[in-house]
């Protein structure tokens, strides 16, 4: 058994002309595509709408497209299966997953996690690999890009279905691989709900559970009789050259269902395998940051820091405050984020924040801010 898990694929316009032309000494150096191409199965996740048409939705964030041609460098890649379920598939509307439904159809690359119903996104995807019958599973956090029942979308991640059919695919294969396109951008371990969720598919079956959307390696965790992976990083995708975006691993389930980490970095416009001191460097800074998360407590302590320092960003949001030129560098200047954090301490008193709180946490008063906020935006826009 040989099966390789990429992460986030998206061609940028650095690279369109490769992919178009399915140019792979361009997008892939050498190594790193031998190790592909001799897999027996290649599962990658495609975060970009394939459309000639440019019709983006409204959304916070930037709406993605790329020319259909750039299916060239998919099929080049041997690509047998691609993800769907993530935040960015939806952003050129139905006519953009319609178009890249129909160029992966012609194109004879299988797709898992969205489609025009909401009961065609949640069905899995299933595939025999040296005897055994493995079930994928494909789901996402709720953004721009969610299916409904009478909505095409992205199958949503849901906590009355989705374990439920998570226990159904392992019913009928060997193994189960969910891919879980979630968790916080550019944090590299689990928040504790993120956790609570992945322990929870593994005790409905799940054998291995890799989280994708944060844009870098996290850590893994053996729990039970499975194995989660926090955070992959990106596989092509030349959006940002921070160090976040730098490096990946590519996971490779061998036999037995036993999980080994491939290291590569970006380079150039594309990617290459991380040999030497960086390859080692990669990989043992994930060994660390695993073991980490191993401690009592460990993934609590984590990210309440994590939250603490990230909440002026959110308040920010919640203000509706336009910040100017002057008041940015002016801030920049003082450092520290120091002149925001006395805006946003002057607006929010301790009952001003108690409120919000209740608001985003209460289950009932969520879903009504929700609602209340959706059908505004759909007002605003007649």
């Amino acid at each position: 058994m040989d099966i390789i898990i990429g992460a986030d694929i998206v061609p940028t316009q650095s690279n369109i002309d490769a992919f178009t032309a399915g140019e792979m000494g361009i997008l892939i150096e050498n190594g790193l595509e031998t190790i592909i191409q001799k897999a027996d199965y290649r599962i990658f996740n495609l975060e970009i709408p394939l459309t000639d048409r440019v019709t983006p939705i409204q959304k916070c964030g930037e709406a993605l497209s790329a020319p259909i041609q750039c299916v060239n460098g998919l099929k080049a890649m041997g690509i047998d299966l691609l993800t769907l379920s993530n935040n960015h598939i939806m952003d050129q509307g139905e006519q953009g997953l319609k178009s890249t439904l129909e160029t992966l159809n012609m194109f004879k690359i299988a797709h898992v996690g969205a489609d025009h119903t909401l009961r065609d996104a949640s069905k899995p995807y299933f595939f025999i690999c040296d005897r055994n019958k493995i079930g994928v599973y494909a789901c996402c956090e709720h953004e721009f890009s969610i299916a409904e029942e009478d909505k095409p979308g992205a199958n949503p991640f849901d906590y009355l279905e989705s374990f439920d059919h998570v226990k159904k695919i392992k019913a009928e294969s060997d193994y189960v691989i969910v891919l879980y396109h979630g968790g916080k951008e550019h944090y590299r371990y689990p928040s504790p709900n993120l956790q609570r969720i992945c322990h929870k598919f593994v005790d409905c079956g799940a054998d291995l559970i890799v989280c994708q959307h944060s844009h870098c390696i996290g850590a893994k965790e053996i729990y039970k009789s499975g194995t989660i992976v926090y955070g992959q990083g990106n596989f092509l995708f030349d959006g940002s050259d921070s160090d976040f975006w730098r490096t990946s691993l590519l996971i490779n389930i061998r036999d037995n269902f036993h999980v080994e980490y491939i290291p590569i970095e970006k380079y150039n416009k594309g990617v290459r395998l991380a040999k030497g001191e960086n390859g080692d460097k990669i990989l043992s800074e994930f060994e660390a940051r695993s073991r980490e998360i191993e401690e009592p407590d460990k993934v609590r302590k984590l990210y309440d820091y994590f939250a603490e320092n990230y909440l002026n960003d959110f308040l920010s949001v919640a203000s509706g405050k336009r910040y100017s030129i002057w008041f940015r560098i002016i801030n920049k200047i003082l450092g520290n984020d120091f002149l925001r954090k006395k805006y946003i301490n002057r607006k929010y008193s301790i009952n001003r924040r108690l409120t919000l709180l209740n608001r985003i946490e209460c289950e009932s008063n969520n879903e009504l801010f929700s609602k209340g906020l959706k059908i505004s935006i759909e007002r605003m826009k007649e």
